[in-house]
């Protein structure tokens, strides 16, 4: 076994370099004698790392002037909570389901009142994205929110929707930083760090200033937006060390060349791997071809008995992670940021032998 290389949709492979960077200062970050997991959240050192991961994500992300960065907790699916408490102000919202988690994001704003389905592919069993042009919606509703990639059909939007008249709020849990993106065309952006920012237990969210006065009244102190942007995201122990982390990739993409040349190396990493599935009567994947989704590709084999066999023999040649979600089953291959071409690569020298192992 010469490579090993993790396909998990999250928790999810985290570049080499961070990973050796974050060895090197684990136990004395920079000559302090102090590993960044016992340091003061108040105290300079960490407060100069806080700033630093802040600054290049904005760097990185072209984040405006405008918009707070927050780094939260909880998880993406906290934000099924959070953001109608702080943006429904007593209005309708619009939600658009593309797959299971906008659908569970849907299903659990529903206590906060008049939550709407603006659009659904579930008819199409999740294989494409509801058209935005087919997005029903109000003028008058606080907000539209979607889901830009969903992990588990592997669905992802490419053009962010015009002509929505009230707030974007978009879940980029699984795609965030993988390409640039306008942030002004969006209210809200958040999403869970485990996928593309690093290790799980940090959230991010970005949200536009003038979106911070409308949260309910009720709205308890660690999920009003506006008390943690006022209080630096610390009004209690953040995520400290999982911060640090995503600061690491933050600089590594930057290092790469930013988001236009990840941008480029993760069409090409999808591209070869969809186009060898295509050239197969062995392997198929259904997802409508506008909505391929550049991070998480699902896909099975024509007779589904041998899927196990699949990941068991991709195990043994050193390729981890690649069963399908248990709510739809069959294979999976998450090729995040992080993922070399080598490993996309490898995988498909083992789609081929294994095919011509079993036909």
């Amino acid at each position: 076994m010469s490579c090993q290389f993790n396909f998990s949709a999250g928790p999810s492979v985290l570049p080499k370099e961070v990973l050796l960077q974050a060895q090197s200062e684990l136990i004395n970050w920079n000559a302090t004698g102090m590993s960044v997991m016992e340091m003061s959240h108040r105290g300079k050192h960490y407060l100069s790392i806080y700033d630093e991961t802040e600054e290049n994500l904005r760097k990185l992300f072209c984040i405006p002037k405008n918009y707070k960065v927050l780094f939260l907790q909880g998880g993406a699916i906290t934000q099924n909570f959070m953001v109608p408490m702080n943006l429904l102000n007593q209005k309708s919202a619009s939600y658009i389901v593309s797959g299971y988690w906008s659908k569970r994001t849907f299903n659990d704003a529903q206590v906060f009142g008049n939550i709407k389905l603006g659009a659904t592919s579930e008819a199409e069993h999740f294989l494409k994205a509801p058209d935005p042009k087919g997005w029903v919606t109000s003028e008058t509703d606080a907000y539209v929110h979607f889901c830009m990639n969903e992990t588990i059909h592997g669905v992802e939007y490419f053009e962010i929707p015009k002509n929505i008249a009230p707030t974007l709020v978009c879940d980029m849990s699984s795609n965030i930083l993988s390409r640039p993106l306008d942030i002004d065309k969006f209210g809200v952006i958040y999403a869970g760090a485990q996928k593309n920012i690093g290790p799980a237990g940090v959230t991010l969210l970005i949200v536009r200033d003038d979106l911070l006065d409308f949260s309910d009244k009720k709205t308890p102190t660690t999920f009003n937006w506006k008390i943690q942007s006022d209080n630096k995201s610390m009004i209690n122990t953040p995520t400290t060390y999982s911060i640090y982390m995503a600061g690491l990739v933050f600089k590594w993409l930057l290092d790469q060349g930013g988001l236009q040349e990840i941008e480029k190396k993760n069409k090409k990493k999808a591209s070869i791997l969809y186009e060898y599935i295509d050239s197969t009567t062995f392997y198929y994947n259904n997802v409508d071809i506008n909505n391929r989704s550049r991070m998480n590709i699902p896909f099975r084999i024509l007779n589904d008995e041998l899927t196990m066999k699949f990941v068991a023999e991709a195990e043994a040649e050193g390729l981890y992670q690649l069963k399908g979600h248990r709510l739809v089953g069959g294979l999976r291959a998450s090729i995040y940021n992080a993922m070399p071409i080598e490993g996309v690569e490898a995988l498909i020298t083992f789609m081929e032998k294994f095919k011509n192992n079993n036909s």
